[in-house]
């Protein structure tokens, strides 16, 4: 699951190393609408619908946490 969400978000975002860091959105590496479209993209991907309350940034700082966050849902 880890490298398929990593092959999501590198294929729409290559300008972003998402290995390098497990503080994207805390290191202002990613903006909320780029969140926006990284929601978009995996719940299109992974056929899932991601809860608003669920919608934070900790869920979002690093692969392994939107790992977590898509593997609640699936």
């Amino acid at each position: 699951m880890r490298e398929k969400v990593k092959q999501v978000l590198t294929e729409n975002y290559p300008e972003i190393d998402f290995e390098s860091s497990t503080e994207l959105v805390d290191d202002g590496i990613l903006d909320s609408l780029t969140m926006v479209g990284i929601i978009s993209a995996l719940s299109m991907e992974f056929g899932v619908v991601l809860p608003y309350e669920d919608i934070v940034p900790e869920n979002f700082n690093s692969i392994d946490a939107m790992v977590e966050l898509l593997e609640r849902f699936m």
